[in-house]
C-alpha cells in the first residue's frame, strides 16, 4: 500500500538558506575534527543556536556526517536581505568560539588537500548506518554546499517547478563551482563536488515525475526495498520537502563570502517565484529531457562559467554568462516585488571578477602553494 505524502503548502514563498562550512586549522590550513568541541562551546556560550533535542530545539548550527564539518541555518525568511542577515548572525557568534579553538570556518566545496581516510564521523546511527552502507565513496564526502529553501503554495505546483527549475542548474552551478581541486591535485573541475555527490545512492539529479501520486510511488518503493526510511534521504540536487513546504535547491557549490551567497540565494528565490507566479497565470512551464540535464550539469561542473549549455528543447545552446545576462534581466520585476534587486545584482558581481574556482587557481598559479588556497578562501569570508 502507497503512503500519500502531504504537502503543507507555505502561503508565501519563505526562504530558508543553509550555509555548511568545513573546520580547518590555522595554523596547517589543513581539515579539523574539531566539530564536537565548537559544538560544546555553542551550547555553553550560545545555547538557543544550539541544536536540542530533548528541548524539541534544531538550533540554528548543525552537526553533519563528520566532524570537520558545520552547518549554519537560518529560521524561515520573508527574502534574502533577512535570511543574510540571520546568517551573518549567527556566523559572528560561530567565529568567536572557532578563534578560541584554533580553527577557522572554510566555505569552498571541496578542500585543495585534504585526505579522506583522517577524518572522522560524527557520532549517531543514521550517519554510521551511511558509512556502512556507501563504504568507500560515503567516506570521500569531503564537500561543503549551500541549500535553498523556498515556500510553495500549493502541491500541485511542486513537480512543475522542480522539473522546469533544471533547465537553471548550470547557471548555479557555474556561478557557485568552488571546488576545482582534491587530494592535493586540480581536477581540471570547476564542480567536482557536483561529480562526487552523485556517487552516493538517492543522490543525484532528481527523477521528473509529472504527477504527485508517482513521487509517492517513488518513495514507497524506496522504503519497501529498504533503500531509505526517511524522504530526507532522497539527497537530489533539488527535492521536494513536503513536511517544510518547499522546494530545496541543493545544486550550489559552498559559498565563500556573504556577497556571493547572497547573490546565489536572491537568484534561487525569484527562479522559484517566476515559476511559481507563471503557473498562476496558467503557463506550461518549460523543461528539458533528462539526458540534456544530465549533459548541462556535467558541463557546468566540468567547464563552469565557459560552458556552452543546451538551452531548450529545440536544442539552442549559449555560453552560461550570455545566458545569464538575459536571465537578469526577465528576473528584474520578480526581483523588485521580493526585495531583492541589490543582492540579485551581485550574479553580475561574480560573472565579472571570477567565480572562486577561478580565484583559486589564480592564486595556485602565484603562489604554487595549496595551503594560500586555503587561507585565500578563509579570507574570503
Amino acid at each position: 500500500m502507497i503512503t500519500p505524502i502531504d504537502f503543507v503548502g507555505s502561503p508565501v514563498p519563505s526562504l530558508g538558506v543553509e550555509w555548511e562550512f568545513a573546520l580547518t586549522d590555522k595554523r596547517t590550513g589543513d581539515l579539523s575534527n574539531s566539530a564536537a568541541a565548537l559544538f560544546e562551546l555553542v551550547g555553553d556560550r550560545f545555547p538557543l543556536l544550539a541544536s536540542d533535542q530533548h528541548a524539541g530545539r534544531n538550533g540554528k548550527v548543525h552537526k553533519e556526517l563528520l566532524r570537520n564539518t558545520v552547518e549554519l541555518v537560518t529560521g524561515i525568511c520573508r527574502n534574502t536581505g533577512e535570511a543574510v542577515a540571520d546568517l551573518s548572525e549567527t556566523l559572528g557568534a560561530v567565529r568567536e568560539l572557532t578563534d578560541e579553538l584554533g580553527i577557522d570556518l572554510y566555505g569552498a566545496g571541496t578542500h585543495p588537500f585534504a585526505e579522506w581516510s583522517t577524518q572522522l564521523l560524527t557520532e549517531g546511527h543514521r550517519y554510521a548506518e551511511l558509512i556502512e552502507r556507501t563504504q568507500w565513496w560515503g567516506r570521500q564526502m569531503l564537500i561543503w554546499g549551500v541549500h535553498v529553501h523556498v515556500g510553495i503554495d500549493r502541491r500541485d505546483k511542486v513537480l512543475p517547478i522542480l522539473d522546469s527549475l533544471l533547465n537553471y542548474y548550470p547557471h548555479l552551478l557555474a556561478l557557485s563551482a568552488s571546488s576545482p581541486m582534491w587530494s592535493g591535485q586540480d581536477t581540471s573541475y570547476a564542480s567536482n563536488r557536483a561529480m562526487m555527490f552523485q556517487q552516493l545512492p538517492t543522490a543525484g539529479l532528481p527523477f521528473q515525475f509529472t504527477r504527485w501520486d508517482e513521487f509517492e510511488k517513488f518513495v514507497s518503493d524506496q522504503k519497501t526495498t529498504g533503500i531509505i526510511d526517511h524522504t530526507n534521504e532522497i539527497r537530489w540536487d533539488i527535492r521536494p520537502s513536503p513536511h517544510l513546504g518547499t522546494i530545496e535547491v541543493r545544486v550550489c557549490d559552498g559559498a565563500t563570502n556573504i556577497d556571493e551567497l547572497s547573490a546565489l540565494v536572491a537568484l534561487i528565490h525569484c527562479l522559484v517565484v517566476d515559476l511559481s507566479r507563471r503557473l498562476d497565470a496558467g503557463e506550461e512551464l518549460p523543461t528539458m529531457p533528462p539526458w540534456l540535464v544530465q549533459e548541462n550539469k556535467w558541463r557546468a561542473a566540468r567547464y563552469g562559467l565557459d560552458a556552452i549549455v543546451i538551452c531548450n528543447r529545440e536544442l539552442d545552446e549559449r555560453l552560461v554568462t550570455d545566458d545569464l545576462a538575459a536571465l537578469l534581466k526577465r528576473l528584474e520585476p520578480i526581483a523588485d516585488s521580493l526585495d531583492c534587486g541589490a543582492e540579485l545584482a551581485g550574479i553580475s558581481r561574480i560573472v565579472d571578477r571570477g567565480a572562486s574556482y577561478q580565484r583559486q587557481r589564480a592564486v595556485f598559479a602565484r603562489t604554487g602553494s595549496m595551503r594560500e588556497v586555503v587561507a585565500s578562501v578563509v579570507a574570503e569570508l
